[in-house]
């Protein structure tokens, strides 16, 4: 079906097949001169958009090479106005028939919305008074076969814009701060840890099981070894293998693959940063993840103030912190702390309105689901909530004051989890028996609990020191530093179905 469209810069309307074949005899002549864009292969670039507009005094006047896709043309008799955008942003080019070679002017004047150029000229300010580059040379660099989307209204289905997301890039360059951001957050973190002492390393991807956390695998087949593997759903066992092996202060940026659901603050496959270290517990922990993500906020956005999911967030140091146990009691009147056995807890969760079918009816689930159905979702400023029922922590290590919670927590802002950490659990023996109770769940049908990891006992019967870890989903951190509502708006590339 033939289609119209307007290209940006108000070119008329035209079938959508008509400017595809146009584009095309206009590639195929210049194949025929010995002009075939695609040939060029480097452009020497002095200067960028937003670096002539800022030094604009020093460099009037000065020669400037740039290079970038046009986005708009206008005049095309013997004067030609054009915008060229680059990274950095959009610079105008001034082209005058009878300042330059009439047959390089005359080729121009056939170029396309979208095509990439390189530009040598001269820096200097029109009449009205507008920053521009006078056009001298213009070399085209690449042809564009496909129109822009139309000048007004742009792309702004969200399906197609995740699904092309280069196209998104040229049209909404304001989408291209997120991904500043994500950049700038990254490098903010490696430097964070590597000024206090940690070793960046990278561990497996596939791996011959499923560990360090609770949720579904994606699973593929290794064709020489002829074995069944798992992608990674955490990192953890390998690091802390690192920590019983001397290097005491590691951590791991990497991508993170889980087989399950996809909402706006999940997708199957995400970027974490998992970080250990030795002679530390979870408070430490709670420190170094306050201090880091308060301190990126100054340093990226240059406030502590961010607006996320409509709410106004303030990430000051200085975090509440509570126990799972005291924020159940402060939102919903029930204190755990004061029941005893698994029955009673249950029958407080039910009274409480909390919905255990499927649930495993103890003390340490009730706990849990009563915060996860009833409480989490009032969290809104960052608070860290603490001393995690053992059921659900199957890693971390138990609290010496009471052996039904241990010492973990997770960072809570606007009703999202930011962060997860331990003191973890260094005694074999007790990892056996978590493990072994894992095994029996997944033996039942549960293919989200996690496997026996016979080596990684192996590695704690060697002995690991009392040690501090730290989990953080770094595209939920970029997702409250840029107020995006959903994970697909900072993955430049995020998981899709594909199209019928």
């Amino acid at each position: 079906m033939s289609q119209t469209t307007n290209t940006p810069g108000g070119e008329p309307q035209q079938d959508l097949s008509e400017i595809l074949r146009i584009r095309r005899e206009k590639l195929s002549g210049l194949q025929s001169e010995g002009r075939d864009p695609f040939q060029e292969t480097k452009f020497v670039v002095s200067r960028h958009a937003q670096e002539i507009k800022d030094r604009f005094d020093e460099l009037e006047g000065g020669e400037v090479t740039i290079a970038g896709r046009l986005m708009s043309k206008r005049g095309m008799g013997k004067v030609s106005f054009c915008d060229l955008q680059d990274k950095s942003g959009r610079v105008q080019l001034y082209a005058r028939k009878d300042e330059m070679d009439e047959e390089t002017y005359n080729r121009f004047k056939k170029y396309d919305i979208g095509d990439i150029v390189g530009v040598k000229g001269e820096v200097f300010r029109t009449q009205r008074g507008e920053m521009s580059v006078r056009a001298r040379e213009i070399t085209l660099l690449s042809k564009s076969l496909l129109p822009l989307p139309e000048k007004f209204h742009g792309l702004t289905d969200k399906e197609t814009r995740y699904r092309q997301r280069y196209v998104d890039l040229i049209v909404n360059p304001e989408v291209r701060r997120n991904f500043e951001v994500r950049s700038a957050f990254v490098k903010h973190l490696r430097q964070f840890l590597d000024n206090r002492g940690y070793m960046e390393v990278e561990t497996p991807v596939l791996n011959t099981i499923s560990g360090g956390a609770t949720a579904r695998p994606f699973v593929t087949h290794h064709n020489t070894l002829d074995i069944d593997m798992y992608m990674r759903i955490a990192t953890e066992l390998h690091l802390k293998r690192l920590i019983v092996g001397g290097l005491e202060r590691v951590y791991e940026v990497g991508r993170i693959f889980r087989n399950e659901g996809m909402d706006t603050r999940h997708n199957p496959e995400f970027t974490t940063v998992e970080l250990y270290e030795a002679y530390a517990d979870f408070n430490d922990m709670m420190d170094l993840f306050e201090d880091l993500l308060s301190s990126a906020a100054q340093e990226i956005l240059g406030t502590y103030k961010v607006t996320w999911q409509g709410e106004e967030i303030d990430l000051t140091p200085g975090w509440p912190r509570l126990s799972m146990a005291e924020a159940v009691k402060q939102h919903l009147g029930v204190d755990f702390m004061a029941i005893e056995g698994d029955e009673a807890a249950v029958a407080a969760a039910k009274s409480a309105g909390v919905d255990m079918d499927g649930v495993e009816p103890t003390w340490g689930h009730a706990l849990y689901e009563c915060f996860d159905q009833k409480v989490e979702e009032k969290l809104i400023q960052p608070t860290f909530i603490t001393m995690h029922p053992v059921d659900v922590s199957p890693l971390a290590k138990r609290s010496p004051k009471d052996p039904r919670l241990t010492e973990r927590f997770e960072l809570f802002i606007c009703h999202s989890e930011m962060g997860n950490a331990f003191s973890e659990l260094n005694d074999p023996i007790d990892q056996r028996q978590r493990f072994q109770k894992q095994a029996e769940l997944r033996a039942k049908g549960d293919d989200e609990a996690g496997m026996m990891d016979e080596d990684f006992i192996t590695a704690l019967e060697y002995g690991m020191p009392p040690t501090g870890g730290l989990g953080i989903g770094i595209d939920r951190c970029v997702m409250l530093l840029t107020g995006s509502d959903s994970i697909r708006d900072v993955l430049l590339f995020p998981t899709m179905k594909p199209l019928d």
